[in-house]
Formats: structure tokens, C-alpha cells, sequence
């Protein structure tokens, strides 16, 4: 198990208050990169529900979030972040294109977001692993 997802599945099982997608992915890797988790939550406060906009999805801004807190925002590992979410989500990674489609399948929509979630979490830690950073 990881402690980055067991953070994750904490922080979205709390309903009040609501910790949005990308806080959800974001804070549980802040205080490895020694960031509050305050702070962390903070900044991605605008970024839940594809930026308030249904635009890219806050789980996936969140783990960008994550990545960056690790100097890891550079096109190589951002674009391989990409391109692994694109290939689980037929190249979506638009919130707003998420949410119709999971609709469609009849599901609802907080295990969606969950899902989504908990996914970016995994493929962050996945990353920071392979480039040394945990």
C-alpha cells in the first residue's frame, strides 16, 4: 500500500469540508517535497471540477501540481504523464468529456472522481520513483 494514496482516500472520504480533485492529489505529496499541506491546499483550491470551467480534469492538474513540487514540470516527464492518462481514458483528459462519458455508462459521479484520483496519485508516485525523487 502508499501512504500517498491512503492520504488521497482520506482527504476524499471527508465531507466537510470538501477537499476538491487536484487538493486531493497535490496534498498528499506536499510534505515529501516539504510544502504545508495548508499551503498545498491552498493553491489548488481553484483547479477542483477541471478549474471550476469542467477544462482539464483537477485530479490530472493536481498531479501536475505534485510533479512540479518535485522540479519535475518540464516537458518530458509532463507529456509522459499525459500520454499514460490518455491511454486509460480513450485521450481524454478534458473534466467535462470525463463526466459524459462516465454518464453515459450509467455511473455516478463521486466514484468517477475518485477513481480519477486515486489513479493520478498512483501514476505521480510511479513517476517520482523513477526519477529518484521517493
Amino acid at each position: 500500500m502508499s501512504i500517498y494514496l491512503d492520504r488521497a482516500k482520506e482527504l476524499r472520504a471527508i465531507v466537510t469540508p470538501h477537499y476538491n480533485c487536484a487538493q486531493s492529489v497535490v496534498v498528499p505529496f506536499a510534505g515529501a517535497a516539504g510544502v504545508p499541506e495548508e499551503t498545498a491546499l491552498r493553491f489548488a483550491d481553484g483547479f477542483g471540477g477541471g478549474m471550476k470551467r469542467a477544462s482539464v480534469c483537477g485530479a490530472i492538474t493536481g498531479g501536475i501540481m505534485a510533479l512540479g513540487l518535485f522540479g519535475l514540470g518540464d516537458p518530458g516527464t509532463l507529456g509522459e504523464y499525459h500520454r499514460r492518462l490518455k491511454e486509460s481514458h480513450d485521450g481524454m483528459l478534458e473534466c467535462a468529456d470525463l463526466l459524459r462519458v462516465n454518464a453515459a455508462a450509467g455511473r455516478e459521479k463521486k466514484p468517477h472522481c475518485d477513481a480519477m484520483v486515486f489513479e493520478c496519485v498512483c501514476l505521480v508516485e510511479e513517476i517520482l520513483r523513477e526519477k529518484g525523487k521517493l
